[in-house]
């Protein structure tokens, strides 16, 4: 199967959109989405199978570093990015990225795929709670939001995630309100991306059998098609959340993270 088989393209085309939409509604950053999906099509087209969740993995987070500029435009035309935030937690974030690629490719990958699966499975249980923070509550001082962000970077870097999974019920137990704290993540997701994707094409350079169209870890057809779609699509979910009540469709969302999970066990 060729780079640009129609199916191929018309696949990542499908994930691109989905991912896009959900990243602006949610503030997920697509990554638990786009994981799994990706995964599955790497393996279809008979890549390495050792390293089919590490491409899956680095061509998210790229994906999202393009995402997350169209999603944070969104919200930050409705003054919903608190750029105060994003300041104190970005240095810790950028540390945390670049460190949590070189631990995952130092992984097995059928090791990440299981961390992946509980991952998912976590996000989607915090999804469904409904906790309430203390009315005296807010952000920690330099140093423990320095390590937040180190924790929320090595953590998505290594499921190929935008950090929302960590970062919205961090500024949520903080008293941020709940579009605050969205378009925060949104914002976040860059740095976390950017970060992570460099360290994956380093820890991924000079590997053998790497596929073609492959830097490091990094698919850059993937990465082409399936940020074009997300970045048109973004913006529509963004202006959905300030639209309506995304509380329901969290829960919806959850249900599908406990499916995904189940998959990666199964796999």
């Amino acid at each position: 199967m060729s780079a640009l088989d129609p199916q191929l393209v018309l696949a990542l085309l499908l994930i691109g959109t989905c991912t896009g939409f959900l990243a602006g509604l949610l503030g997920i950053g697509g990554g638990m989405v786009m994981v799994p999906f990706v995964t599955m099509i790497l393996s279809h087209k008979g890549f390495p199978p050792e390293y089919t969740v590490k491409m899956a993995v680095a061509t998210s987070l790229a994906t999202i570093a393009f995402t997350s500029v169209s999603s944070v435009r969104a919200h930050n035309k409705r003054g919903a990015v608190l750029w105060s935030v994003v300041k104190v937690l970005a240095p810790g974030i950028l540390l945390g990225s670049l460190l949590g690629a070189q631990v995952a490719h130092a992984l097995p990958g059928k090791l990440l795929g299981i961390f992946f699966a509980v991952f998912v499975a976590f996000s989607a249980t915090q999804m469904l709670l409904n906790r309430k923070p203390q009315p005296s509550r807010t952000l920690p001082g330099p140093a423990a939001t320095f390590g937040v962000g180190t924790m929320i970077g090595g953590l998505s870097a290594l499921v190929g995630a935008g950090g929302a999974f960590m970062s919205v019920p961090f500024m949520l137990w903080c008293n941020i309100k709940i579009h605050d704290a969205v378009g925060t993540s949104a914002a976040l997701g860059f740095p976390i991306a950017l970060a992570g994707t460099l360290g994956y094409i380093w820890a991924g350079h000079g590997l053998p059998q790497m596929p073609a169209g492959s830097v490091g870890y990094l698919y850059l057809p993937g990465l082409f098609i399936i940020s074009a779609a997300s970045m048109l699509l973004a913006p529509l979910g963004a202006r959905t959340a300030h639209r309506m009540d995304i509380t329901p469709l969290r829960k919806l969302f959850a249900v599908v993270l406990y499916c995904l999970a189940a998959y990666f066990l199964l796999r």
